[in-house]
């Protein structure tokens, strides 16, 4: 026999509250200024390091997918790998530090009223 849509069993009360602490703490995540910068700078950073993986592959392999006798040098080094291993690097590590430098935040991790609500 099964209980009523309306009537509760045992222990349904304690996992609603529970469900609703969960929410509450979604809510709160979703408000908290310290959270929205982190997703911020999340998807910058990903964003970054995709960029840099497209790099090195457009260059890698579309550069060096020629015969040997054909390759182009730059500073002894095939073209290929130049561009894809050595000025990628140098790019996206100065794209890197100009991205903490301007985008990031130093944001507090102790808990407070001032860090709830508003835009980050």
């Amino acid at each position: 026999m099964t209980n009523p849509p309306d009537v509760d069993h045992a222990g349904g009360l304690a996992e609603n509250l529970v469900i609703l602490e969960g929410e509450e703490k979604q809510m709160e995540r979703k408000t908290d200024r310290r959270f929205v910068q982190a997703n911020k700078e999340a998807v910058i950073a990903v964003a970054l390091s995709l960029a840099y993986f497209i790099w090195w592959y457009a260059t890698a392999y579309g550069l060096g997918d020629r015969p040997v006798a054909e390759y182009t040098y730059i500073l002894g080094f095939p073209a290929w790998f130049f561009y894809s291993c050595i000025a990628g690097f140098i790019l996206f590590a100065v794209l890197a530090a100009l991205m903490v430098r301007f985008l990031f935040k130093e944001v507090s991790l102790a808990r407070s009223e001032e860090n709830t609500g508003g835009d980050a």
